[in-house]
């Protein structure tokens, strides 16, 4: 495993090896896990994702396994106890967005088939493959994330700008953004 090319941002540790070479870039179905995603990349918005991947377990604790019925229904009570929880980015815009986009969900759900289908939406569901030489070449927004951003947001969705529902997409496998030389390509 460790004689592997690999895209270059992942060679920090063991933990962004293994999400590079397991997660980064598989197509996501799972309307659960989708919306984890999405709260996830939402927290890392100015810090860097291996800070959110590091404590990616604490926030499963914090915030009920993400579950999305539980999060639209937290309270003042719940909203300071997560401000306090060291274990996550404790930014109070951050966790009330979390509140407003699992009540955003659950309209998205009552509205589509599912969350898959209304995400996948935006790359007609299919897995939308580059081939970069470099990190340098890879985007950190595109039409398609300005179209799936300005939607989120028209339907109350935060913290889901144009950059970060990009690498939301790449996390997701929306996107395969493994440079030509990775193993994963």
């Amino acid at each position: 495993m460790t004689n592997k090319i690999r895209c270059e941002w992942c060679l920090k540790d063991a933990l962004y090896i293994a999400y590079h070479d397991t997660e980064w870039g598989v197509p996501e179905h799972d309307d659960h896990k989708l919306f984890e995603l999405l709260l996830l990349e939402g927290a890392q918005a100015g810090l860097s994702w291996y800070t959110v991947l590091k404590k990616r377990e604490n926030y499963r604790a914090a915030f009920d396994n993400f579950d999305p019925v539980k999060i639209a229904n937290y309270d003042e009570s719940k909203l300071q106890s997560l401000s306090v929880d060291a274990g996550i980015i404790r930014n109070k815009l951050k966790i009330k967005a979390a509140v407003s986009n699992a009540q955003a969900y659950l309209k998205v759900k009552e509205e589509f088939v599912n969350f898959d289908q209304y995400l996948w939406q935006f790359t007609e569901h299919q897995t939308l493959v580059h081939h970069p030489k470099s990190l340098r070449e890879i985007p950190v927004k595109t039409k398609e994330s300005d179209a799936m951003s300005k939607d989120l947001k028209q339907r109350g969705f935060r913290f889901v700008g144009s950059t970060i529902c990009y690498a939301f997409m790449q996390a997701a496998g929306m996107v395969d953004d493994h440079i030509i030389t990775c193993w994963r390509k």
